[in-house]
């Protein structure tokens, strides 16, 4: 069995920015498939970056991040992770974060984290 736990990482509070994910904890089997939601409010902010934080380490790896609606995989040879989403607009921003055919190797907590286009 593979624990994925998954929690939500709050940025730029003091500008009154949420970012909210769906998933609290989750416990799935190996093969399976997991999406993770992530959101918030703030329609300037068009960056939404993935990070994971495997048990043995104490560093956040980016996975990845969105820009507007251009995705940008750190490891493009992770087939079963996609990051998916489109910040254009004026409207709530969401990505998702999609692993499918869980392995060992995804064993790690993640975490979303949103910021402003320079």
């Amino acid at each position: 069995m593979i624990n994925l736990i998954f929690f939500c990482l709050i940025t730029g509070f003091a500008l009154g920015l949420d970012v909210h994910q769906s998933h609290s904890d989750l416990i799935m089997d190996s093969g399976k498939k997991v999406q993770i939601f992530c959101t918030h409010e703030k329609t300037d902010f068009w960056i939404m970056l993935w990070y994971q934080r495997s048990p043995a380490d104490t560093v956040l790896k980016l996975i990845g991040h969105v820009n507007t609606n251009d995705v940008t995989m750190e490891d493009k040879n992770d087939k079963n992770v996609k990051i998916s989403g489109d910040l254009s607009g004026n409207t709530a921003k969401n990505t998702s974060l999609i692993i499918d055919a869980v392995e060992q190797k995804h064993t790690a907590v993640y975490y979303c984290a949103a910021r402003e286009a320079h």
